[in-house]
């Protein structure tokens, strides 16, 4: 007899459903979609040293930062970014499963996620209400690709190239430098 679990059809549901699972996924729009978890050294290498420089920028416990384990709620649904920010808030709980109050985003970019970043998960994370920042990171050369949230609402994107470059986060009073961010790779 094969039993098969029940498909989660809400968030909440899906947090405690893919709680403790092998594999990579998110739930979009109602359905659960299987994500890639084969990245190159290259990607790995831009999103864990993103969230080590942001992560001496927004101290914990004030501040969550981490990398593609942690889900975010969006208006469709339960999205796992390469890099997030959450701001603390008093109902945030260390067990949480899902950001209370993310406030950047980043993707690093590859060739088979260039659609889903740059149109599906722009669309998912600038309908996130309290996101200031959403950055798309090439791992190809020195780019970076950042919407910024304004008084007039979703301005980019702000297209940064070359080492020389900094992203600039002043509602955060941070900035990350390209040419720390990609320091040996592709020289």
């Amino acid at each position: 007899m094969n039993i098969q679990s029940k498909l989660p059809t809400t968030p909440d549901e899906f947090l405690r459903w893919n709680e403790g699972r092998e594999g990579k996924r998110e739930f979009v729009r109602g359905r659960v979609v299987e994500m890639m978890i084969n990245v190159t050294k290259r990607h790995a290498v831009l999103a864990t040293r993103l969230a080590a420089i942001l992560l001496r920028q927004f101290p914990y416990p004030e501040f969550a930062v981490g990398s593609a384990d942690f889900g975010v709620r969006t208006p469709a649904g339960i999205r796992y970014p390469d890099i997030f920010v959450d701001r603390a808030t008093p109902e945030s709980l260390d067990s949480d499963l899902a950001a209370s109050c993310p406030i950047l985003l980043a993707e690093v970019l590859s060739s088979s996620s260039h659609d889903r970043d740059f149109v599906e998960k722009l669309s998912d994370y600038t309908g996130v209400e309290t996101l200031l920042y959403y950055l798309i990171v090439s791992q190809d050369d020195p780019r970076v690709w950042q919407w910024s949230r304004t008084g007039g609402g979703w301005v980019g994107p702000a297209e940064l190239a070359g080492r020389d470059k900094c992203i600039e986060l002043p509602d955060l009073g941070a900035r990350v430098e390209l040419s720390e961010l990609y320091a040996g790779i592709g020289q």
